[in-house]
């Protein structure tokens, strides 16, 4: 007695049973590549380099905070005065604004999107940010109050350091806008994936009926 051909497992070939799908590809399934790698650290060096236009906009931008001495101490010109907070405020929006042009930017050079390009996006917000600060405040007002002070003499009103009260919440403003539009973009405009095509059994057409 011979055994079958034909596992018991696999079903005989059949016209109306078609071959097994091929496995799926796209962008969800294909691994990262090298290339995509090198895009997300273009993305990432270029938003820290552009971080100096922004701590310039920043300098130029934000508001003064005053102070005055009279040989003794230093003093707020204005003690009720808002500009230490409109200094953050500043930052903060212009922050914004460059995450979401960075974001933009990026959706159109590349639409389908990648890992790579959202943390680089991510990374180098928060190095532009880092690099705004520190370019603000190294270029800014004199950071020795005390010093200043005294090279400009009592009763004489100069400026403050630039300085950034809530650092930590500004840092994150880039690049959490960065992501959220370009999350957005991509959810709206990407490209979609292809429907998956139906592999089942197919069902026999009705011949003509005689008569």
């Amino acid at each position: 007695m011979t055994a079958p051909l034909t596992p018991p497992h696999q079903p005989p070939h059949d016209p109306a049973w078609p071959p097994p799908p091929p496995p799926p590809l796209g962008p969800a399934g294909d691994p990262i590549t090298a290339a995509e790698v090198l895009r997300g650290a273009v993305v990432t060096g270029v938003s820290a380099v552009v971080g100096a236009v922004l701590g310039l906009l920043w300098l130029w931008l934000a508001p003064r905070v005053l102070l005055i001495s009279d040989g003794k101490g230093v003093y707020l010109r204005d003690s009720e005065g808002e500009s230490a907070i409109g200094a953050d405020g500043t930052f903060v929006l212009l922050a914004l604004t460059f995450g979401a042009v960075a974001a933009l930017v990026v959706f159109l050079w590349r639409r389908e999107g990648g890992v790579p390009l959202v943390l680089g996006l991510a990374l180098g917000g928060v190095l532009g940010s880092l690099l705004a600060w520190g370019v603000g405040t190294y270029f800014g007002p004199a950071r020795d109050v005390v010093a200043h002070a005294k090279s400009v003499g009592p009763n004489v009103v100069f400026e403050a350091p630039l300085e950034l009260n809530m650092a930590a919440a500004a840092m994150l403003a880039w690049p959490l806008a960065a992501m959220i539009v370009h999350l957005a973009l991509t959810a709206l405009f990407g490209p979609r994936d292809p429907e998956p095509e139906y592999w089942g059994p197919q069902q026999a057409q009705p011949g003509p009926k005689s008569l």
